[in-house]
């Protein structure tokens, strides 16, 4: 076999051969004669020949256009390109006389073992654009991202490649663009710091656009980072090519192309920056031949000298108005809405020393416990009577970060202290008896200084806590009366959400979808220690499972949440629409709990229907069996068709170590 190989040590360049670095990239049987194929000698792409006994290593990229050589074949004698038919030598790389046109070939040695090419030890990497960006978001306290590698992207995916090899990132790779914005948003929802998503141009980038609206209305801090087209080629229509600017231009608040002449490391502090202190989108996009230029002499940024405290304290005036107005009200009520999530500890102080009960919004579930004394579940559709009753029995609501929506119901015939950190949130639909503007732990100190501090006058708030334990009695009695409902056409959601009561650890982290299944969980299932995150004014079907896989990396990363349970709650409709993400969570062993409510019907969509008296129609689904499919994709799937199946089936779930379903055969009607 040796003896067949004539041309030794061909060489297209002047190293020697101590100089090269000897690659095994095929067995001895492994090309036929007259074929071609691709192999890849350490990061180097190479088309290998066999033509006339003789084998030749030439470069895989055609010097037109780039074509796969070794995609290509030979014909007559001639290596031909697979993209424009043009033909080059398949030992020497030479073009048909006449033509200048060569391909670059390596040494290459048939030994004994195989077929060995030398190449050129590869140079030290040099920083580039990417490189630089990169650090300086890390710097920020960017520690995910999430998405897909495409051909408009790849040296910014390489940059991210290294930081992740360094240690400085962590990356899940999606299978929907979709699905890494609802991971990026739910992860700044969780934890108030931005995760990055990354897409390739065009319909990449587009994909984004409903979880980028989803952290936008829900003020979630997020970055998207977007390959585009070479810019030498914007403008008459190259392929996936479109003006990100106008697409991008409704949903983020900064955004901004990467030129060449840009100051690069600045646009990314910018774009970290207003992810952060405006808690919303920013968005950078990165040309194809901009994200490689090397920059050896740039340092990268970070928030050192660029950020505030932002602990402000409202102005003195409106906090005696609204510690007066508490101090007179004997029926204090407090309200807290999503954007008091990192301010708990200091509303639930306040609220023990006026012993006044505790509701939250929808979106705010789970911010108190619902065993806590004075906490009275969600206030709203999706919520409990126990919440309306002590909002209408109050004389004082005491708000804190809830936006007034009209889901949450929150009544304007009461005397109202609504406190924001955003001035335009207050009265934004009604007018307020006391808007107060600051920071609400702040504030929440404040008034609690101004009501019991040395020489405040006492509050004449009763402690409403034996009314909050009355309350609670004569609703968990009522739920589980409903536990025994039956219809015949599925397990109610009493019954599963009474299960998921017993068997949710109380510390997980409740990622849950829009549909049927969401209005059940608000109104039966209690929160303990749990943080619940949801669509909350977008209302996103299909938001819930993609969420887990952002809040399974703020398990890793964080430590406010190392070691919580992670536990998805979808319906069919929601879960339909990014299925294809369980095998995310497999690829990456993510330890994801999905509870699945099938009633085989977008069924919220069939209840509306029927409010207005219209026809149900179009709303039934045709379903695989989700629980063999989970199983298929390499978690474990579990099928409930009976209610006496759902204790162990919860128990074997919430027992397994990496991606499990459970999926529940549930009524429509019975929600």
């Amino acid at each position: 076999m040796q003896g067949e190989q004539e041309q030794g040590h061909q060489r297209s360049d002047d190293h020697e051969a101590d100089a090269l670095v000897w690659h095994r990239i095929a067995g001895l049987d492994e090309l036929p004669e007259g074929r071609v194929k691709t192999v890849v000698a350490g990061t180097t792409s190479i088309c290998l020949t066999h033509y006339e006994g003789r084998y030749g290593a030439l470069d895989n990229r055609c010097p037109h256009q780039g074509g796969p050589l070794g995609e290509g074949s030979i014909e007559k004698g001639w290596l031909r390109c697979p993209w424009h038919g043009w033909d080059y030598c398949p030992h020497t790389g030479q073009s048909p006389g006449g033509y200048d046109e060569t391909v670059r070939t390596f040494p290459l040695e048939v030994r004994e073992d195989g077929i060995w090419v030398g190449i050129a030890a590869e140079k030290p990497h040099q920083q580039t654009v990417s490189d630089v960006m990169v650090e300086t978001m890390v710097n920020w306290g960017v520690r995910w991202v999430f998405g897909m590698v495409g051909h408009s992207n790849l040296p910014l995916a390489d940059a991210v490649r290294r930081a992740t090899e360094r240690g400085d990132l962590g990356y899940v790779a999606i299978r929907h663009e979709g699905a890494a914005a609802f991971a990026a948003s739910a992860y700044g929802k969780l934890t108030g710091t931005p995760a990055a998503c990354l897409t390739i141009a065009g319909p990449g980038a587009t994909n984004l656009l409903t979880g980028l609206w989803d952290a936008k209305v829900d003020r979630a801090p997020i970055l998207a980072l977007t390959g585009q087209v070479d810019t030498q080629v914007l403008g008459p229509g190259a392929f996936q090519e479109i003006d990100q600017n106008k697409a991008f231009s409704g949903v983020a608040r900064f955004s901004q192309p990467v030129q060449r002449d840009s100051r690069h490391v600045e646009l990314m502090n910018l774009a970290c920056k207003s992810a952060l202190l405006e808690r919303d989108v920013a968005h950078l996009v990165f040309p194809d031949e901009v994200q490689g230029l090397p920059v050896p002499d740039a340092r990268p940024g970070g928030p050192e000298g660029r950020l505030t405290q932002r602990d402000i304290a409202p102005p003195a005036a409106q906090l005696e108005r609204a510690a007066e107005m508490v101090r007179r009200a004997e029926r204090p009520v407090i309200i807290v809405g999503h954007g008091a999530r990192f301010s708990m500890p200091d509303i639930t102080r306040l609220a023990e020393q006026l012993g006044a009960p505790v509701v939250t919004t929808f979106k705010g579930k789970g911010l108190i416990s619902d065993h806590h004394p004075l906490g009275c579940g969600v206030l709203g559709r999706s919520g409990t009577p126990i919440a309306s009753w002590f909002m209408n029995e109050s004389d004082l609501l005491l708000v804190f970060g809830a936006s007034f929506s009209n889901h949450t119901g929150i009544t304007t015939h009461k005397p109202i202290v609504q406190v924001d950190y955003d001035p335009m949130a207050l009265g934004k639909f009604h007018r307020v008896d006391a808007p107060v503007w600051g920071e609400i732990a702040v504030t929440c100190g404040l008034l609690h200084e101004a009501l019991f501090g040395a020489g405040a006058g006492a509050p004449k708030a009763s402690d409403q806590r034996g009314e909050v334990a009355e309350r609670w009695a004569i609703w968990r009695a009522e739920k589980e009366s409903r536990e025994h409902d039956r219809s015949g056409r599925g397990i109610s959601s009493a019954s599963v959400f009474a299960a998921m009561n017993r068997h949710t650890p109380p510390n997980a982290i409740l990622a849950v979808d829009v549909g049927n299944n969401t209005y059940s969980f608000g109104r039966y299932f209690e929160c303990r220690e749990h943080s619940v995150l949801m669509s909350g004014y977008l209302g996103s079907i299909g938001f819930g499972y993609p969420a887990a896989l952002g809040a399974w990396a703020a398990t890793r990363s964080d430590e406010r949440f190392a070691g919580r349970p992670v536990v998805a709650i979808t319906g069919d409709g929601g879960f339909g629409q990014y299925l294809a993400e369980v095998t995310t969570a497999v690829h990456h062993d993510m330890d994801i709990t999905h509870l699945l409510l099938n009633n085989s019907e977008l069924g919220k969509i069939s209840k509306e229907q029927r409010a207005i008296e219209l026809d149900v129609w179009q709303t039934s689904l045709t379903n695989p069996n989700f629980a063999d499919f989970v199983s298929s994709c390499g978690g474990v799937g579990i099928r409930v068709t009976q209610v006496d199946e759902l204790d162990e089936a919860l128990e074997r779930a919430f027992a397994h170590r990496g991606p499990v379903t459970v999926e529940v055969m549930t009524d429509a009607v019975l929600v």
